[in-house]
């Protein structure tokens, strides 16, 4: 019997307690459990009215523009029914460093005002009638971009060695004040004999940057194709590393293992390289070794065509900090995860005395995918180690991650009677109701 008191005169408080919690609990309102996001809501209207063209056509036209009717009906017509606004538009005036803003007009559909449950979010237009100018500073230097009619590409899997040649000069030229293609291998080889090739007076044989577009294959002249036995090629590989010491050139390959192949359509007509293209020959692992001894200039090479595979395959790798910053100051967007399968290790420093220089993508296993190896004393080679099919994008990206020309941006095309050229939008929205 007491047992049961106990338990009665327990429940008996639990039940007063409940009773004097919901007596005294404040509850929110309808409106603050389901509330949308407001100043979301606001940026993304902002941003659909500037994309349909609407916004920042009538902020900068005068008040009577029956523009600001239509921007009105626009508004209304892009929130929820029960939403109340108010959008203002402010003149930007910069004195010094100074800027102040200054009311230009307003559209409201709302007389009593906001209480204090509303959020705004802000956008800056820019006058419709300015333009503005990207100019880039010219890196020091001339372009050779290898053309050669005669000579196949490999590991360029859709593409020819002839059209990526295309795509490059479109995406650096503007970078430079002379931009040469290489036309064929004879052209070439009065390249890699130290002598100007385009006419143009602004040509320079040294200090240039050599990009091979042909991907795991190099053109070859028939001077060098002639005086090298097919076992020997790597030879070949070898003088060219020394023309990049000589010169001071850098060196760009633009995808796969470097120097795997030697190609001239001419010489080797009846010559494949195991996978149906004709005009190559397989150098191997021996002639991206030739390169860099040649490269760091040393005597009496081995020419080793058993050396085995100096790169890796670290697989996915991601961009560094710098390519993402890069990326968007050039205005360059490939992919930011590539595989890579031709990567080189970071021993290569040592052994041929280069520093690892501007790295586009984070290291894996101690491997570079694409990076340029800066020789202590002069010339540099630029690698990128990737799996076709080539993105040459990548290479532009190191070429200029590693030179870093500024660009130099500014506005033009405004009459003073224009100006301002940017105002400063905010927009203001409350929810009716609910209370």
């Amino acid at each position: 019997m007491l047992r049961t008191i106990e338990v009665s005169i327990v429940i008996f408080i639990l039940a007063v307690a409940f009773v004097a919690t919901m007596f005294f609990a404040v509850l929110p309102s309808p409106k603050q459990i389901a509330s949308p996001n407001l100043r979301q809501l606001a940026l993304t209207t902002l941003r659909i009215l500037d994309k349909d063209e609407v916004l920042s056509e009538t902020v900068f036209k005068a008040p009577t523009d029956l523009a600001w009717t239509h921007l009105e009906i626009a508004l209304s017509s892009s929130l929820p029914p029960n939403m109340i606004y108010n959008l203002t538009v402010y003149d930007m005036i910069e004195t010094g460093d100074i800027t102040t803003f200054r009311e230009f007009y307003s559209i409201s559909n709302t007389g009593s005002g906001f209480g204090t449950d509303s959020e705004a979010s802000t956008y800056l237009a820019t006058s419709p009638n300015v333009t503005f100018t990207v100019t880039p500073q010219k890196i020091s230097g001339t372009l050779y971009i290898l053309n050669c009619s005669d000579a196949n590409g490999w590991w360029i899997t859709g593409y020819t060695g002839q059209s990526l040649a295309t795509d490059l000069q479109n995406l650096l030229s503007p970078y430079f004040n002379t931009t040469v293609m290489v036309q064929n291998t004879t052209d070439f080889e009065s390249l890699l004999d130290g002598n100007e090739i385009s006419g143009n007076p602004y040509e320079n044989v040294t200090n240039a940057i050599v990009v091979n577009s042909f991907g795991e294959a190099v053109p070859i002249p028939s001077t060098y194709a002639d005086a090298y036995s097919q076992d020997s090629y790597a030879e070949y590989c070898y003088e060219l590393g020394k023309r990049v010491n000589l010169y001071n050139w850098t060196w760009v390959s633009i995808v796969g293992y470097p120097f795997y192949y030697v190609s001239n359509t001419v010489e080797f007509s009846g010559d494949h390289n195991s996978w149906g293209i004709y005009g190559m020959i397989r150098v191997g692992p021996g002639g991206l070794d030739s390169f860099l001894k040649g490269l760091d200039v040393e005597n009496n090479p081995s020419y080793n065509y058993a050396n085995p595979s100096i790169t890796g395959s670290p697989g996915i790798v991601s961009f560094t900090t710098e390519a993402f910053y890069y990326s968007n100051y050039y205005g360059l967007y490939p992919s930011s995860y590539q595989t890579s399968t031709r990567a080189l290790p970071s021993w290569i420093q040592g052994t041929y005395n280069t520093v690892a220089m501007a790295s586009v993508f984070n290291q894996v296993s101690d491997r570079y995918a694409a990076a340029t190896f800066k020789h202590a004393g002069t010339g540099a080679f630029t690698a990128i180690g990737l799996t076709r099919t080539p993105d040459v994008r990548i290479s532009a990206l190191a070429l200029l991650m590693y030179y870093q020309p500024i660009i130099y941006r500014s506005e033009f095309s405004l009459a003073e009677d224009e100006r301002p050229t940017q105002r400063l939008i905010v927009l203001q929205l409350s929810q009716q109701g609910g209370s």
